[in-house]
């Protein structure tokens, strides 16, 4: 078991946990290991409390192999995303608050971007869907709202993955408090095309020449870092 992804695991676990985006044993994180393997959170185990003594190696088909926890029941999610895309290597599900308040209510706060920079960190799309249609919104977007559940967020990083699921829970506080105030202004189409270019420049969102998961193109982490670094 790789030494660096169990220590990013539990560091990622426990950082849910710290920033209120998980409560009582709520929430998941799981990684692509080699060798159609993938190292995940115990169910049962408050995200505070994950140690790595506590995680589980589960195969392709989700069936425990290696340590003596159960895995989550939710692992079905995980691996669906898997393999919707072989950049993939990081898949975290969580309940932010206020993007999941979108998910209960089935809809999305970004059908229409309101800002810049959050599409080149994320795209142009952040679909609200059914667990039965996550395969498929995996394919083409880094984040996904699960209907009256939650929030999916993927990755070829630890570091890019918390990044995305802390930009989705700040796009969508902003999006309730627009609401209240008229709605947000969406972006002009032709703006948005600009964006995802950049965005595809960047060697960002999913790719259909995408590189093998130990081998990954670009250091996408520092490319999202400094999106949000001109969000901020």
């Amino acid at each position: 078991m790789s030494e660096a992804a169990t220590r990013d695991l539990v560091a990622l676990a426990r950082h849910l946990h710290e920033r209120g985006w998980v409560a009582n044993h709520d929430g998941n994180v799981s990684c692509r290991l080699d060798r159609g393997e993938f190292l995940a959170t115990p169910t049962a185990v408050s995200k505070a409390d994950v140690g790595p003594e506590m995680l589980v190696r589960v195969d392709e088909a989700g069936k425990v192999v290696g340590g003596d926890r159960r895995v989550f029941s939710e692992m079905a999610l995980h691996l669906a995303c898997y393999r919707a895309r072989a950049d993939i290597c990081w898949v975290v599900h969580a309940h932010p608050p206020h993007a999941t308040g979108w998910a209960v209510t089935g809809r999305s706060f970004w059908d229409r971007p309101f800002m810049g920079e959050p599409v080149v960190s994320l795209g142009a799309e952040i679909p609200c869907v059914a667990g039965s249609e996550l395969e498929a919104a995996v394919a083409r977007c880094d984040v996904v709202l699960l209907a009256n559940h939650g929030v999916i967020a993927v990755a070829a990083d630890p570091e890019t993955a918390r990044l995305r699921m802390e930009l989705v829970e700040h796009l969508a506080r902003i999006a309730a408090v627009a609401e209240g105030l008229g709605g947000p202004r969406p972006l002009p189409h032709d703006e948005i095309e600009r964006l995802l270019a950049a965005r595809a420049k960047a060697g960002l969102g999913p790719r259909a020449d995408a590189p093998s998961p130990a081998a990954p193109a670009v250091d996408a982490a520092a490319l999202v870092r400094e999106a949000l670094g001109r969000f901020g």
